[in-house]
């Protein structure tokens, strides 16, 4: 395992930012981790960075204890925080090579990280004079400098442009296929578009852990229907393929049936037969959107 977190909690003096938290995280794996504002994503980061230290709990990267290898957990992981910390004044390869000496690496690992993250273009250029898109690039290529298996990426997509945000998803999604990348982000699209897995976390605990792959192959779909009275919930759990009938307000009632066919010609042959009117018929769709909204409203 990449990341082994086990029991994960962290006080801010009587505020549980993580309470018990748990998962892990494989070689090579694109894992989403989702959550509202103060869910406690960038705290579970900063533990797995060694940059702050649990109340309770262990967190394994690499192997490695964040609490007691803290040198060789540096090593293994290549971080991007939320605000990308860059010297603007600073040429792109002079602040590369500035970073590289800290970690005694080969300058030729400089020009190869330059290419890998498409800044060959840019590289003669000052870091102020570069467009947010190459800033986040050049903050990727700052965390892959000495070559980590493990890449935790805090908001890389925050304030990109639709082209840049083409561009960074594409990048992340080529080093995902030889390295582990762990990262937070508020845009649903990103991560159906790039992850191979969503952990979602809701005021400090962990609510959700599902491959992708599975919320796309969902053979479940809802059914929203109103109609001009109530309506008993045995008779439309006679439906054909029903798993669960709920009554959310008034008339309206969400139908779940186990299919991934559209089934509300069904329901709208039960009204028929009933002599009911229908009011509304849509069919929820089952998305991380949705879910996310499910779990964290």
């Amino acid at each position: 395992m990449s990341i082994q977190v086990a029991g994960i909690s962290k006080l801010y003096g009587n505020q549980k930012a993580l309470n018990n938290v748990s998962f892990t995280v494989e070689k090579p794996e694109i894992v989403g981790f989702l959550g509202p504002n103060g869910a406690g994503k960038s705290t579970m980061m900063k533990i797995l960075t060694t940059y702050l230290v649990a109340n309770e709990g262990t967190a394994l990267v690499n192997g490695f204890d964040v609490n007691n290898h803290t040198q060789q957990v540096q090593q293994s992981v290549g971080y991007l925080p939320e605000h990308n910390p860059l010297y603007a004044e600073m040429y792109l390869k002079e602040y590369l090579a500035f970073n590289a000496s800290i970690y005694s690496i080969n300058k030729q690992r400089i020009n190869e990280v330059v290419e890998l993250t498409g800044l060959t273009t840019e590289a003669h250029k000052k870091i102020g004079q570069l467009s947010k898109g190459y800033r986040q690039r050049v903050g990727l290529a700052n965390a892959l400098l000495h070559n980590p298996d493990v890449l935790i990426l805090d908001e890389p997509t925050t304030g990109l442009d639709p082209n840049q945000l083409i561009e960074i998803r594409n990048l992340i999604k080529t080093i995902g296929k030889t390295k582990t990348v762990f990262l937070s982000t508020h845009i649903m699209q990103e991560v159906e578009a790039m992850c191979d897995r969503v952990i979602i976390i809701n005021k400090g605990e962990i609510v959700a852990d599902k491959k992708l792959k599975e919320l796309r192959e969902s053979k479940e779909q809802v059914v929203i229907v109103e109609f001009d009275f109530r309506v008993e919930d045995a008779f439309l759990l006679k439906l054909p393929k029903v798993k669960n009938v709920n009554n959310t307000h008034d008339f309206v009632y969400e139908i779940t049936f186990s299919t991934s066919e559209d089934m509300r010609s069904h329901v709208f042959d039960f009204a028929h037969d009933n002599q009911l009117k229908i009011l509304q018929l849509n069919q929820k769709n089952a998305s991380l959107e949705s879910l996310f909204r499910e779990l964290t409203a």
